[in-house]
């Protein structure tokens, strides 16, 4: 076979693809990836070595790697559209699909998203792409640094989709560096060619020039790794592609199940859905409502694709309940908060609320279901509330003076905790009363109903009880939303829970720091439907059994132990915290500058030194010389002749530096002195006297060679430069 390309290269190129495809492991998990990146990687070293055989092929060497590369992906990915293992028009239009698709609807799904071939083929896709392309630019081209910009695109690509952190990224930096280094040292390496008996022997021996770009990308890849994972002075996760990307929501009317309580109501019999569960259930939702403009609640929904599964408590109660829903028209599916996964229907999710929804209505349709759900062992600590969390204190719209009072007065003066919370449930539970019956229910949650609800009549359903506690919650500084759905049931039929029109409930849920939204009942009527409570559920019976009588409470309300300037000095203390993280940032991206951008400076300043003509370019030369050996140690002084150069750098080196500096003596006196034009051939000669200099130079430790790459100082410019 002939040996027309460097297998180590391509092979490294290769590895580097292959690595910067499986960095999407987070978004689908290395099962689903490693097969077909694998074949595209095998695919492309296996058309290299079928051109380099038979070299007429060589011109359609990227036509040849797409379309193997292609018919791999479909034999492995979209197997079931084959007929006979050959490709049909499904298969194309599968490719299609994924090419043009599949990127949207991953950002679309909960990760990790499900591994089919709409959604994951357009990974090793953009891999193929990348290995077209890179081959190309290191066979033809032999520009390794360049060539690796395809896969370092794929390497970003994924790190926007999801973001590696901790060891996981320092792992995928060195996984990434080790190929990338290699092809750069392949690229760097010089050939010497020694004469013995029966022939050529070639001996390949690294240089300094190999060393640096090697080392700098596993250092600099290895270094950011850590910078970008550990350094974040605000504390917040990193901002990935899929923050700007949610599912569409159906295209049909979307009606607010908020309305409809009054109306199940008044059919209280008819059944909605059963359920069987492993462990009691407090409440099934609906939907999370969080913005209100004084007449409506809307939901500020994220809706994604649901994935292969979502992530629960580490530590929670795991539990499942087998669901068959009868009586719903509208896309909204009852849930439960702390979902883990969803079996027998393909929903869209809102993570945040834990609500699901379906593409369409499904009225007269029963749907059967599995939910999973991992419900954390809450302990509601000091009761702090979260004034962070996303629409816990959102709009209120014009609200009627008259309300603020009722506000005032229903928390008696306290601070915003969760002690506040209970006692704003205490307030509406004990001053006003819930309607029951058939006939004359109150409807409406806008700001006139709620109005002649706390002022007036005082008679509600759990519509009118949990906006009101919402609004007055709100205005008080406690975060909080509204929540629409079922408590759970205790009749049974069938070996199932069933739950009727009656069990329907809105209920208000309050924002507690370090566990999340925790459901309050200002009807006080969830606890009498002889339903066992769970865990969240029993943890806020408990905070309520312990709520001081109104007349015990005294404002405001403090942490234990907190003297009364805690708020001050926590806030000077938050202020201060941040110069740490922002000034260790800064160091790392100074050191990573001097790593990188000094030898990168120093590059840029020699290629613009070759490229001068006539007598600039044999002073260009000299310079170039001169800056290498003051990097190594050689002292330089202004006045300092070539000739005074070379015997202090023949002591540094020996001969091996002595000699061509003293050859690059004679053709800069020429230039200088004779008087006679510079020719090319001069400033060619000048230059081959640079590149012996540089051999001569590798010779030196590694040690030595590297401390010179990144002196600084070699930099600055020298005034005078004549030689003289």
């Amino acid at each position: 076979m002939s040996a027309k390309f460097d297998r180590i290269a391509v092979a490294a190129l290769l590895g580097a693809s292959g690595v910067a495809g499986v960095l999407f492991t987070p978004v689908f998990g290395w099962e689903p990836l490693l097969v077909p990146v694998l074949v595209v990687v095998l695919v492309g070293y296996g058309c290299v070595e079928l051109t380099a055989k038979f070299p007429e092929l060589t011109p359609f060497r990227p036509l040849l790697v797409a379309l193997a590369g292609l018919l791999g992906l479909i034999e492995t990915v979209l197997t079931s559209t084959t007929l006979a293992f050959l490709p049909t028009g499904a298969s194309l239009q599968g490719v299609a699909r994924g090419l043009t698709e599949g990127w949207r609807l991953t950002l679309q799904s909960t990760w990790p998203a499900r591994p089919v071939p709409d959604q994951v083929l357009f990974v090793p896709l953009t891999v193929l792409i990348a290995v077209v392309l890179g081959l190309e630019l290191v066979l033809r081209l032999k520009k390794p640094l360049v060539a690796l910009v395809p896969s370092l695109v794929v390497a970003g690509l994924a790190q926007a989709y999801q973001a590696l952190t901790g060891i996981g990224a320092v792992a995928a930096a060195l996984a990434y560096a080790l190929p990338a280094g290699l092809l750069l040292w392949t690229g760097r390496r010089t050939r010497s060619v020694s004469r013995v008996p029966g022939g050529p022997r070639f001996s390949w021996r690294m240089t300094g020039s190999a060393v640096w770009p090697a080392l700098s990308t596993v250092v600099a890849l290895v270094a950011g790794a850590v910078a970008l994972a550990g350094l974040d002075p605000v504390g917040r996760d990193p901002l990935t592609l899929k923050d700007t990307q949610a599912a569409p929501p159906p295209k049909s009317r979307l009606g607010n199940p908020l309305d409809q309580i009054a109306q199940r109501l008044t059919q209280p019999e008819e059944e909605v859905f059963r359920y069987r569960s492993d462990m009691p259930v407090d409440q099934w939702r609906l939907i999370v409502l969080n913005g209100f403009d004084g007449v409506n609640w809307l939901a500020d929904s994220r809706l994604r694709r649901l994935g292969a599964g979502l992530d629960g408590a580490p530590d929670g109660a795991g539990g499942t309940a087998e669901l068959r829903v009868r009586g719903l028209a509208g896309p909204w599916l009852p849930s439960h908060p702390d979902l883990t996964g969803v079996d027998g229907l393909t929903p869209l999710v809102d993570q945040t609320a834990g609500t699901l929804m379906m593409d369409s209505p499904s009225a007269g349709q029963a749907r059967d279901y599995r939910l999973n759900w991992s419900s954390p062992d809450v302990d509601l600590g000091t009761g702090e509330v979260d004034a962070r969390a996303p629409g816990g204190l959102g709009a209120l719209g014009a609200v009627p003076p008259e309300v603020e009072q009722v506000a005032k007065e229903a928390v008696r003066g306290l601070r915003p905790t969760f002690q506040s919370a209970l006692q704003l449930e205490r307030f509406l539970s004990t001053n006003y009363q819930v309607a029951v019956g058939k006939e004359d229910l109150p409807t409406g949650h806008g700001w006139p109903q709620l109005r002649h609800f706390l002022l007036e009549n005082k008679r509600g359903t759990s519509e009118q009880f949990a906006a009101a506690y919402v609004v007055l919650a709100r205005m008080n500084g406690i975060p909080a939303r509204l929540v629409v759905g079922f408590r759970g049931s205790a009749e049974t039929d069938g070996g199932m829970n069933v739950v009727r029109n009656r069990d329907v409930l809105a209920w208000p849920e309050v924002a507690v720091a370090g566990v999340g939204w925790v459901a309050l009942d200002p009807t006080a009527t969830a606890g009498k439907a002889k339903q066992d409570q769970a865990g969240p559920g029993k943890a806020v019976a408990r905070a309520r059994a312990q709520l001081p009588a109104e007349q015990e409470l005294r404002p405001p309300q403090l942490p234990p132990g907190t003297p009364p300037d805690a708020a001050e000095d926590q806030s000077a203390d938050a202020g201060a915290s941040w110069w740490w993280p922002a000034l260790a940032a800064l160091i790392v991206l100074f050191g990573l500058f001097w790593l990188f951008g000094v030898p990168m400076a120093k590059v840029v300043r020699a290629r613009r030194r070759r490229r001068r003509s006539g007598a600039e370019g044999v002073l260009g030369a000299w310079d170039e010389i001169r800056d290498r050996l003051r990097a190594h140690g050689v002292p330089f002084r202004i006045g300092m002749t070539p000739r005074d150069l070379a015997e202090s750098a023949g002591l540094l080196a020996g001969e091996g530096i002595r000699e061509p500096v003293a050859r690059l003596a004679k053709v800069l006196d020429v230039t200088l002195w004779s008087g006679v034009p510079v020719g090319d051939g001069a400033v060619r000669r000048a230059w081959q006297e640079v590149g012996e200099v540089r051999k001569g130079l590798a010779a030196r430790p590694f040690a030595a060679r590297v401390l010179a790459a990144l002196e600084p100082r070699t930099l600055v410019p020298i005034k005078s430069r004549d030689g003289s």
